[in-house]
This record gives structure tokens, sequence and C-alpha cells, in this order.
């Protein structure tokens, strides 16, 4: 099974026993960069993919909640090295498949042959780069794909049906459905016709289809998986972390 094909198959295991597909985001190394590999293991135990964010000094596409836990995480020496050797240090005691999310310039720093080497290394299966437009990732998926990851596509509900069509044939993984047009971490909600744009993203979807932005309650995991395959909990867990709260006991919460 090639990596990206484990976040699939992670997906649909949950579905065929009928539930929705929880993936977690946090940001690596907050709100210590000590505690981190501590933090993943009990978020990895409880959601199906995680989500890891490379900190970045210019997160556009984040409200303020993750702005925040970039700085933060940057202050205190976190980088894209230091979070493939912590996960090197883990030894694979994580199950979950694992993916990365970050914007274009610390993977091209980073180079992306090796960073597709390490990433298939440390159990990284795909790649989430919300700055890189379709047009402009052939070098990127090329190195992804000679190591088996995935590059996810993200999709809204501003996506004409010709463009869906070919970001969905293009993703690996899942399908990363943004419900709304505007940055993570608002308290709007989830949108009105939200089932419309997610039945139209199933559709045209061979992958399973994930939701992300705005979802913090279970009643919010209860009504994506009404219409899709998985929900992202992102600027919520984060806010757990930044209050000392228990990460896996929030997560555990949106199961009810």
């Amino acid at each position: 099974m090639l990596a990206h094909e484990r976040i699939s198959a992670a997906i649909r295991a949950v579905n065929d026993d009928g539930r929705t597909a929880l993936v977690p985001f946090i940001t690596a190394g907050y709100p210590e960069p000590g505690a981190f590999i501590n933090t993943l293991t009990a978020i990895a135990e409880v959601g199906d993919v995680v989500e890891i964010g490379i900190p970045f000094s210019d997160p556009m596409a984040d409200g303020m909640t993750i702005q925040r836990s970039s700085f933060v995480a940057l202050q205190k020496g976190v980088s894209l090295k230091w979070i493939f050797d912590e996960l090197d240090n883990a030894g694979g005691t994580i199950d979950a498949p694992l993916v990365m999310m970050s914007y274009l310039n610390p993977l091209l720093a980073f180079g992306f042959d090796r960073l597709a080497e390490r990433a298939l290394a440390t159990g990284v299966c795909g790649f989430i780069v919300p700055d890189l437009p379709f047009e402009e990732s052939n070098e990127l998926r090329a190195a992804l794909d000679q190591q088996g990851l995935g590059l996810i596509q993200l999709v809204t509900p501003a996506t004409p049906n010709g463009r869906l069509k070919k970001l969905c044939a293009a993703s690996r993984g899942f399908v990363y459905a943004v419900t709304i047009t505007g940055i993570t971490g608002g308290d709007t909600g989830l949108p009105d016709d939200l089932a419309n744009y997610l039945d139209r993203v199933v559709a045209a979807s061979a992958l399973p289809v994930c939701a992300g932005f705005g979802i913090r309650e279970a009643g919010d995991v209860t009504n994506v998986g009404k219409h899709a395959d998985g929900a992202i909990v992102g600027s919520a867990l984060v806010e757990v972390l930044e209050q000392n709260g228990d990460p896996a006991a929030y997560l555990m919460s949106l199961r009810k």
C-alpha cells in the first residue's frame, strides 16, 4: 500500500464502522516543543488521520488562533527539520497516518526530493499546501509521487464544477473541502448551504472528502458526517492546547 493510500484506507475503515472520520490539526511544537510527541501520540489515539501544521511566519489561510500558535512555535525554534527529527525519535510509535500542512516556502527551502524522502521515513503520508496553486504544483507533486506520498487538494464553495473535478482527480489521500470562503478559526459556524456543497464535492470525487474550517462541536461533526467522510478540527483543538486542556478528551467529546 502506498503511503497516500493509507490515508484513504484509514478514513474508509472508520466510515465502514458507521462513523465520521476525525482529522485533528495541531501546530507542531505548540505550546511546548518538548511535549510535541506526547501531544501528537495522545491525539493520534483518538484521531483517524492527524494533520501536523508546520509553523510559518505568514499563515495566510489561518485565523488568529493558528497564527498565534505558529508565532510561538517559531519563537521556540520549531522548524521542519526539527519536526522530522522528533518524528524519527518517536520510532514509528504513532499508528495514525500523518499529514503535514505547510505553506510552500518551508518546503522549498528544505528541498522537494529530500522532503519526500524524510516524510516517508517518518510516517508522513501526504501534504496540504494551501498557497500552492494547482497549476504550479507539478514539481512538488512529482517528488511526492516518487515516494508514494500524496498532495491533498483543497476545494471551496466558490470552486467551479469543471475545476472541482480536476482538483478531485489530482488529489491523493482525501479531498479537503473548505466549508467557507475565508480563514480558519471563525465563529460564524457552518454555512446554511453546507449540505449541497459537500454533496457536490462528494459526487466529483473518487476519494474520501473531509470538511474543514468552522468545526468546533460534536453537532458540527454530525452535520458534516451526513454529507462527507471526515471532519477536520483545527483552531478549536489548538485553543484547547492554548488553555492547557486535554486534547484527547476534547476530541472524544466530538464523537458523542
